[in-house]
């Protein structure tokens, strides 16, 4: 859980809409994931841009923007940190 730091709830994701592969970092899937996507620096959700480094939250999950892929790094939730 992030405290202190505004996070956007961006909701769902839009399977009709451009969005960036979500992976864990603990994926065997995420080095692939990087290396299989040109370096964007920045990612999309829903077809909104989101600068590298930029963190959301999708509905309980917290996401961080690495290099055009969408890493899951914990959760938003304060009651299930």
């Amino acid at each position: 859980m992030i405290d202190d730091i505004h996070v956007t709830q961006v909701g769902a994701p839009d399977p009709e809409l451009h969005n960036s592969p979500v992976v864990e970092e603990a994926d065997e899937d995420f080095d692939t994931a990087l290396q299989s996507l040109p370096e964007e620096g920045q990612c999309y959700f829903n077809a909104l841009p989101y600068a590298d480094g930029q963190r959301v939250c999708s509905g309980a999950e917290l996401l961080r923007c690495e290099r055009g892929v969408w890493v899951q790094e914990g959760s938003c939730d304060p009651d299930n940190p």
